[in-house]
């Protein structure tokens, strides 16, 4: 009977160290077919690695640890120039955009969440705040340069001899918090109608992306 339960205990020990193993393996597998597909892709596009004496593969799997360890506090954004015919212009507005595309996304998500509770108290939200996500957006990109951090930039020739560049970035919601809540901050002040709901505001803010 004491064999039996030891085999059993052994068992019980064994099992879940098995199954995360095999999970693991899996994972690796899938993340080395997703690579192979990504640099195929890269590479019939002609995309090319942009200032970096690193190899383009070591740059995204680099990127993709980064997002994997830091798990869902930190997202992944893309900036985008799309015709340049600078190379470094072109890289600056890549980063331009990265800005404001995350700036667009906080304010969407921000006017959702008030026109979803602040409308359903009978509030006009689109009469009395459509001057604040105007402030908040431009607020936002404004703050959150600083808490972007460039992974990579690819870079590839347009046929009339432009350029066209992508950047990646990984952002720490976290901090990208404190970014949101000094555009709020600097918005509420432009905005009376807004002042009057701000700690409604403030909490949507706080409550970032993952709602």
């Amino acid at each position: 009977m004491k064999k039996v339960i030891a085999l059993l205990l052994a068992l019980c020990v064994m099992l879940p160290a098995a199954i995360a193993a095999d999970n693991n393996k899996a994972l690796q597998k899938a993340r080395n077919k997703e690579r192979k597909e990504v640099m195929k892709r890269y590479k019939k596009e002609g995309w090319k690695l942009f200032g970096s004496s690193r190899s383009l593969e070591v740059v995204l799997l680099s990127h993709w640890a980064k997002l994997d360890k830091e798990g869902e506090d930190t997202r992944e954004v893309m900036g985008v120039s799309t015709r340049s015919k600078s190379k470094n212009v072109g890289l600056q507005m890549s980063i331009n955009n990265a800005c404001l595309t995350y700036a667009q996304q906080a304010g969407s998500q921000l006017k959702g969440r008030v026109i979803s509770d602040l409308a359903g108290d009978g509030i006009d939200t689109d009469a009395e705040f459509e001057h604040f996500y105007a402030a908040y957006e431009r607020l936002v990109e404004k703050e959150i340069k600083g808490e972007m951090e460039q992974s990579y930039s690819i870079i590839r020739d347009n046929p009339d001899g432009t350029y066209e560049i992508e950047t990646y970035f990984t952002v720490s919601e976290n901090a990208a918090t404190k970014a949101r809540l000094r555009a709020l901050e600097n918005a509420l002040k432009e905005s009376e109608a807004a002042q009057k709901y701000a700690d409604k505001v403030s909490q949507f803010v706080r409550e970032g992306f993952n709602n």
